[in-house]
Formats: structure tokens, sequence, C-alpha cells
């Protein structure tokens, strides 16, 4: 009851009292704090029953008036009061001892708020870097303290401190025997935290100083204090203060000081909880989840995943553990993203090493139908959602090992889990294998070139796949194009305004096979091209096509959508440097046995067996081959998408499978009564035209030659939406 009428007096006393000069004022309330401590002996009131929260408040108060008064940059006397005698050393001390009850929580507000509000620089300051870290030293000891709110504020302001001027960040690399030093002082204060200086208010040389620290290997000893407090407070309950300390990280990893970063992976534990958390939140997903579920929950982002466990459980069971492994993955991924670059590096290793090997590997090797659905799916879905390069170099060599050579087939089992994940696109299970094939059009979307050269490009560099002969022994080519050919010329979606993001610079890559014979002549270039297009819209014969029967099915959707997606692969693509034409022939070794690769032989397998196979295994399988055929890759091209290509003994392109397909089907046909009217019923039900009725016999076939129609249409939009990027960006 005293005190409060004490500090009721002086407010009184204070209100009538003349302002003083503002210096004087700021002694004033700094002594009364002093003052406290001299003639109060009672230490078990709390904090919030004295003069003390008014007389920081009105210190802050003065030190922004005062620095508002002056030049940018120009310290003021009462600023110059605050760092010659040590304040915040006695601050930081009355804060630790918690003397009264409730003064580190007003001395964490204090010291926040001074370096919030103050624009001039302080923590180049002895007198203020010093105080500060010893302060960081205290946040996080104890989970769920009461001051954790004013722990992690202080602890992002400093980081933010730290994100505005990175050199700054060598003052909070304190090497523990030097700090062992400072506590056995010899005689002056001298060097005792690193490069710190004699007491003089502010370090000897600032920035120099700090840059002379970044300069030198940070030794193992080094304790990143920031990192530690931070880390600590991330185990925190509540999941604001959760949050607040991973922005605090992110900010932390970016800065690009080496000595920092080093000390970040090597000396602290923030690759530890990456892992461990990531592994935690993985283990806690069901055994079996719905691929559908996993593929469709929706976009997570890290921190900002509300929640209600109840609806979440409605929807699907396991949605929530889902929502959270997804979370922080993307936090793991963003964190990575934002880091100097030796720091993303290794904090993706350890990723890779502790997450990708250990945990995710055994899942998908298992030989339980039921694992191997759920955990592709779910690497399906992380493969989507990476979008760090550090974390993208590393999930790729986990995937696809670092093999540069072409294939051999004697070889393809050397890489364990590329071989499995290969070898389930053609599982017992269809569920399983168009899973897998999911996850490889996800991983051909990334803006990575050795994915598409350690699957596919490899084996195509030599363009042994072309018959080794001289051009007069070759067979000669039919000229003339066939009787139902498309006129393509005038389509208005292929103008000369087309936009040059849909050209691939230098596209010189893309020649025709077929050469020009004297009453062919290319005078418009394109009479090759209407070819090759041909060539593929002809392959399926008339008696099993029905698309022409039934409204919005035609050809210019492909040609639309085949221009949409070349010419964003163009853009992904237009980075990787691939040589503008074919390797020159002279140059290829022709000798070399032919190996398609295990990707492509699978691929090929189950295109040879798309009359037989499921719709949906259909659909997946041949997804992945137009995505492959939209490449702007010379050879890739010339060994997808060129039908006149002489192939060499025993090797096989993509046009002589369909083409053997299409022969085994003219055979088929035959033997189906009805075959054309059942064939249109079928696509009119696919299509929801039809009402599902009575049972169809030999559906798969009937839906597989609905399938192969509309890929041979898809690949020719693909061929003339290639050929006209060419010749429209051709000089």
């Amino acid at each position: 009851m005293f005190s409060k009428f004490t500090s009721i007096l002086q407010h009184a006393v204070e209100a009538l009292a003349p302002s003083l000069p503002l210096q004087e004022d700021f002694v004033y309330h700094w002594k009364a704090i002093t003052h406290y401590y001299i003639e109060t002996s009672d230490d078990k009131a709390p904090v919030t029953d004295t003069n003390i929260p008014s007389h920081l408040e009105q210190m802050l108060d003065i030190l922004t008036q005062e620095e508002g008064e002056r030049e940018s940059g120009e310290t003021g006397p009462c600023m110059e009061y605050l760092l010659h005698h040590k304040i915040l050393e006695t601050l930081y001390t009355l804060g630790k001892a918690d003397c009264p009850p409730g003064m580190k929580q007003q001395v964490l507000t204090f010291y926040t708020k001074l370096l919030a509000h103050i624009r001039q620089p302080l923590l180049p300051h002895i007198n203020v870097h010093r105080p500060v870290q010893k302060l960081i030293r205290l946040c996080g000891e104890v989970l769920a303290a009461p001051t954790e709110n004013e722990e992690i504020q202080f602890l992002c302001i400093v980081c933010a401190k730290l994100k505005q001027d990175p050199y700054l960040v060598n003052f909070f690399l304190e090497n523990k025997s030097k700090r062992a030093e400072a506590k056995h002082p010899g005689g002056t204060e001298g060097v005792k935290d690193g490069v710190l200086a004699p007491d003089t208010g502010q370090s000897p040389e600032g920035p120099q100083a700090a840059a002379v620290a970044s300069s030198s290997s940070p030794s193992t000893n080094d304790n990143y204090n920031l990192v530690s407090s931070l880390l600590n407070l991330t185990k925190s309950p509540d999941g604001r203060i959760v949050v607040k300390a991973c922005e605090g990280l992110m900010l932390l990893v970016s800065l690009p000081e080496p000595a920092a970063a080093r000390c970040l992976t090597e000396n602290t534990a923030l690759c530890e909880l990456l892992t461990d958390r990531l592994v935690s939140f993985y283990k806690a997903l069901p055994q079996s989840m719905d691929p559908l579920d996993i593929e469709t929950v929706e976009s997570v982002n890290w921190g900002l995943d509300v929640y209600n466990l109840k609806e979440d459980a409605a929807v699907f069971a396991g949605k929530r553990a889902l929502i959270s492994f997804l979370s922080w993955l993307d936090y793991c991924d963003q964190l990575i993203k934002e880091a100097q670059k030796s720091a993303a590096a290794v904090m993706a290793k350890a990723i890779s090493d502790e997450f990708f090997v250990c945990v995710m590997e055994p899942q998908l090797m298992q030989t339980s139908e039921v694992g191997i659905l759920t955990s592709t799916a779910l690497l399906s879905r992380i493969i989507r959602q990476v979008t760090s390069d550090a974390l993208l170099q590393e999930m790729l060599s986990f995937l696809l090992g670092e093999g540069g050579g072409p294939e051999t087939s004697a070889a393809i089992a050397l890489h364990p889990l590329r071989h499995r994940l290969i070898e389930h696109c053609d599982h017992l299970s269809d569920e399983i294998s168009i899973m897998t094939l999911r996850l490889f059009e996800q991983l051909l979307q990334k803006p990575d070139r050795r994915i598409l050269h350690g699957l596919v490009l490899r084996n195509l560099e030599e363009r042994n796949y072309l018959e080794n002969k001289p051009q007069e022994e070759r067979e000669p080519l039919e000229n003339g194009q066939p009787h139902d050919a498309v006129d393509l010329e005038e389509d208005p979606l292929f103008g000369d305004d087309v936009s040059p993001d849909g050209r691939l610079s230098g596209s010189d890559w893309l020649s025709p096979s077929p050469p020009q014979s004297p009453d062919h002549s290319k005078a418009d270039g394109k009479t090759e091209v209407h070819k090759i297009v041909n060539s593929f819209l002809c392959l399926v014969p008339d008696e099993a096509k029905s698309s022409y029967q039934v409204e919005g099915t035609g050809y210019d959707t492909y040609l639309r959508d085949a221009h949409r997606q070349f010419r964003d692969y163009c853009g992904i693509c237009r980075r990787w440097a691939w040589r503008g034409n074919p390797k020159p022939f002279e140059k290829c070794d022709l000798d070399a046995p032919f190996f398609e690769g295990h990707f492509l032989k699978v691929l090929f397998d189950r295109m040879g067996r798309i009359l037989d196979q499921p719709y949906d295994v259909n659909l997946q399988v041949t997804a992945v081959l137009s995505k492959m055929s939209l490449l702007p890759h010379p050879h890739l091209h010339e060994y997808l998408l060129d039908p006149y290509v002489s192939l060499a003994p025993g090797c096989r392109s993509l046009f002589s499978v369909i083409v053997r397909v299409v022969g085994d089907l003219m055979l088929r046909i035959q033997r189906v009564p009805d075959f054309t009217a059942k064939l249109l019923l079928v696509r009119k039900r696919l299509l929801g035209l039809e009402p599902e009725g009575v049972t169809i016999d030999h559906m798969a076939l009937l839906e597989g030659v609905i399938v192969l129609e509309e890929f041979c249409k898809e690949l020719a939009a693909i061929a003339f939406v290639k050929y006209h990027a060419a010749s429209s960006s051709s000089p």
C-alpha cells in the first residue's frame, strides 16, 4: 500500500515540476531505478508494484525524442550516458536475477523497444552487443516460461537488425574459450569476447572489426547462441512462439557471412531440428492413406495451417497429420531456399541422409502393396512441393543416382531405388503403376536437366538408334501426302503473332529427317511438317476412329494445349544450354550398342500393351510420353516424334511401337462384332454423354483404341507446334 502511495505522489511531483533538459531527465529516471535497489529491502514485491516500468518507459521516450531532434547518425548526450555508464549491462544483471520478480520481462521489453525504435546502429557498440549477447543466452532456457513472448520478440528484433547489417553477426559468434577468459579477467577489460575492444563504448573499428572476424575461419568452439535460443523456443507449446522462432531462423540462415553459415550448420542443432521433426511428422502418418487424399489435400504453407481437428477427421483420417508433415516440409524447403549457399547444401544433405535414405527408402522398397502405394503417393507430393535447388539436387541423387554415361541392360539395377521405382511403373497392381507413373510425370516437370538426362537423354547422346548406312543405301522414302492430310497452314492459332515466349532461341535444332526432293521443296517451310503430322494422324485406321462422331473431341484442342505446354517447357529449358542441332552424324558413335534405357523400355513395353490395359493406366502412360515429347531437345524429338527416322536393327522408337500396336489392332477388329458401334458407345460413356448400361464385351480393347487415337492426335499436335516454333524463330 505504501509503495502505491509513493508512486502516486511521485507522479504528482513530476507533473508539477518544470520540464528538465533531456539529459537531466534521463539521468533522473535511471537514478530513480538504482535508488530503488539501494533503499528497498522488500525484493519479493512484483516489479509491477514499483515505478521501475514507468521509469524505463520514460527513458525510452527520451532516447527516441533525442534522436528525433538531432541530425541523422549523431549520438546525443542521453545515448552517450547509456553507453558510457553501461546501463544495458546493469539491466541485464537485474533481469538475470529477476529482481524484483518480473524484472526479466521488463528488461527484455526495454532492449526490444530500444533496438526497434532507435534508428542509429547500436549493435556495433561493445556496451550494446555484449549485454545483448548475454541476454540472448537467457532466452529459451525454460519452456513455457512467463517471459516467452518477450523473449521471442527480443530475439526477432536482433535477427531483423542482423538482416539489415549482416556483418554484425560476427559479434554474435561467441568463442567458448574467450568466454572463459572473460569470467577470469587478468587485468583490464581488454579483449574478452573475440574482437571486442577496451571500454570505449564502441568496438574499435565498427564494421571493420566485424569484417576481420568474418574473414577468419570460425572455431569449432564457437557458440551461435542466437540460433540456440531460437531452436529452444521452437519447442514451445505455444504455436505462435514456434512460428516466430522459425521466422527468426529464416532470417539468420539467409545471412551471407561464411563464418556464420559454417557455425550455423556445424555448431548448432539446426539440422537435427529439421530432420528430427520431419521424421517425427512422417512417422505419425497412417500406414495406409488414399493416394487421392494425399494428392488433393490443400496447398500447405508453413505457419499458416489453421485447422479444426473434428473437421479434418471428418474429411479423411490422417488429414491433420498429413498437413503437419507437409507444413514442416514446406518450412524446410523455404529455409533451404533462403539459406546461404553452403549452409543450404549442408541442410539439404542432412534431410537426404536422415529422412529420404533412412526413412523413405525402406518404405518405397517394401513388399506390402498398401505400403508401396502410400509411400509412393507421399513421395510424389514431396516432389511436387520441393522448390529449393539444394534440396531438389539431393532428392534427385536419392531417386536417380549419379550415373552420367549410357545405361546398359546389365547394369540397370546398380541403383536399387531407381530400378525399383521404374519397375513399379509396370507393377502387377494397377494402382501402384498409375501412382508411380504420376510420380515420374511430376518429376519431369521439375526445372532440372539432370532428370531428363538421368532417365532418357544419356542413352540418346550418340544417336546410335539410327541405322548406320550411307544415305544412298537406305530405302527410298515415299513422297506425297496421305489422302486425308489436314490443312494447317491457315490455322489462326499459329499465325505470325505467336508469342516469342513460345519459341526456343536458336531453334534450328528442329530439322526434319526426310531429305528434300526436287518435286517437294520446302519453300513455305511446312510441306515436311504436314508429312510428319499426318503420319501420326493416319496411324489409326478409319474403322478404329470415333472422335469425328463426337463434338468437341477434335484435333484443335490438342493444338492449343500443345502450344501452351511447349511454351512453358521452353521457358524451363532455355537456361539448360541444350545444343541447337542434333549431334553431327559423323561425330556419333553409331557402332556402340543401343539401349533405350530402363525408363523408356518400361514405357514402350506398356505402350505396346495399350489394347489390353485398364483405361486409367493407358492415360497415365501416354501422359508421361507426351510430356517427354514436348521437351525441346533435338535427339528426344528425333527419337520420339520423327516417323521417318531410319532405325538401327533391333531398335525401336515411339512411332515403331505404335505401328506394331496398330498392326495388332487390325487383326483384332475383325474378331469383334459391331466394333464401330461399340467403340462409339464406349467413347460416349467415357465422356459422360451416355449413361452406364449393359456391360460391353472387349472393354479394355475398345478403351485402348480410344486412348490410342487421342494419343496419336496429341503427338501430331506436339510435332506441329514444335516445327512451327522452330520455323517462326529462325532468321
